[in-house]
This record gives structure tokens, C-alpha cells and sequence, in this order.
């Protein structure tokens, strides 16, 4: 009788942010601190949203993706917003903009990559690279109008120190598209070590989508 496998660590950061946001949303409910109860119940929500809008084109997002998108909400929704993070430390928003900007990048890739059908020779790797880089900056820069849009209808200081935050943030998203669009073409050349491994583990789970990658190879399962 075989083993039962044991968790990767993905699951594991994954299924510890989510007990961790329901305990915290449990305590902020039993000392009556409504804020307390909506910040990590939100959060909560958020870390499932990512695998229901996945699951209603189709698609799988491999556990790994999950554990980083849970930790990217942590950090930012209820460290950020709820602990002050944002404020504590000035470096904060800066690191979490070239994160997400490194996960849209990596995650455009993956997508035009898509439209090929996986096909390494439709385009130059080059090419697809510079599409992933405009499709991270294009978010990034739009979360910055929204935060405009917010400061001036509704009265918050998302941009903090205005211009000067506005143009750090679109700095840094470059930075983390930039390095996503390289890993991608790293992944092209046959490079798959670093952020290679997440291209791999997103075509594994989503294989069908990727026909034309390596099609004579043996299915053998996610590996995240």
C-alpha cells in the first residue's frame, strides 16, 4: 500500500494564511472590532478568488501561484492596511509594487504564450517577452490612476507623497516586469531554473492549453 504524499510547501504557506486570516477574523468578531473582522475576511476571500476566476476560463493555477498570490494579500491588505505597514516602513509599498509587477509580468507571458498553443517558434522569444513587459507596466500603470482616482473622489492618500510615490511605484513595476520578461525568454532558450520553474509549473497544470510544448512528453503532474 502506498504512502500517502506528503504536502509541498506550497500548500503548506497557502493553507497557513488562510487559518491564520480566519483565526484573526474569528478574534476581531469576538472582541467586537469590526475592522478587525472585515480587513482579514476580506483577505480571506481574496486568497480564493484567484482559483475561481481561474477555474471559470478553464484553467489551474498551480499551488505555488496560490501560496505567492496569499502572501501577496497578506502583505498588502492586512499588514499594509490593517498594521500600518504601508507607513511603518518606507519601503514597503516598494517591494510589494515590483512583486506584483514580477506576477503580472510572469503571468502575460503565460497567457500570449497561450495564444500560440506553447509554440516556441511562432515568435521570437524576444517578442513575447517585450509583450509580457507591456502588459505588466499597462497594470501597474493603471493601479496608479486608480489611486489617483481615489485620492481625489473619495479623499484617501493612496499616492502618499504624490508625484514622487507615483513615479517610484512606476519604477519599480518596471523593474519586476523587466525581470519577469527576461525569465521568460530565459524559459524560451531552455533556461528553467529561478522563475523558469513557474512557467514549467503552470504549463504542466494546464497542459491542454500548451499543446505544442514538448508534445511527445509523458504527463508526470504538477510539481509545485
Amino acid at each position: 500500500m502506498p504512502l500517502p504524499s506528503l504536502p509541498t510547501p506550497s500548500i503548506i504557506v497557502l493553507t497557513a494564511i488562510r487559518l491564520f486570516l480566519a483565526a484573526e477574523t474569528v478574534l476581531g468578531a469576538v472582541t467586537g472590532n469590526l475592522l478587525a473582522v472585515f480587513v482579514p475576511g476580506a483577505a480571506l476571500g481574496l486568497t480564493f478568488l484567484p482559483q475561481l476566476l481561474a477555474s471559470r476560463v478553464h484553467l489551474r493555477l498551480p499551488n505555488s501561484f496560490l501560496a505567492a498570490i496569499a502572501l501577496f494579500v497578506l502583505a498588502t491588505i492586512y499588514l499594509g492596511e490593517l498594521h500600518d505597514f504601508y507607513n511603518r516602513f518606507w519601503w514597503w509599498d516598494l517591494v510589494l509594487h515590483a512583486g506584483s509587477a514580477l506576477g503580472f509580468g510572469i503571468l502575460g507571458f503565460l497567457l500570449i504564450f497561450m495564444l500560440f498553443e506553447g509554440d516556441r517558434y511562432a515568435a521570437p522569444p524576444w517578442a513575447l517577452g517585450l509583450l509580457s513587459f507591456c502588459t505588466a507596466i499597462t497594470v501597474g500603470a493603471l493601479w496608479e490612476v486608480i489611486e489617483f482616482a481615489m485620492d481625489q473622489l473619495f479623499g484617501l492618500n493612496m499616492q502618499k507623497t504624490g508625484l514622487d510615490d507615483t513615479m517610484g511605484d512606476l519604477i519599480v513595476n518596471a523593474v519586476g516586469a523587466g525581470l519577469a520578461a527576461l525569465a521568460g525568454v530565459g524559459y524560451l532558450n531552455g533556461r528553467n531554473r529561478g522563475l523558469g520553474a513557474a512557467f514549467e509549473a503552470f504549463i504542466t497544470v494546464n497542459r491542454t492549453r500548451f499543446r505544442k510544448v514538448f508534445p511527445h512528453r509523458p504527463w508526470r503532474g504538477p510539481k509545485d
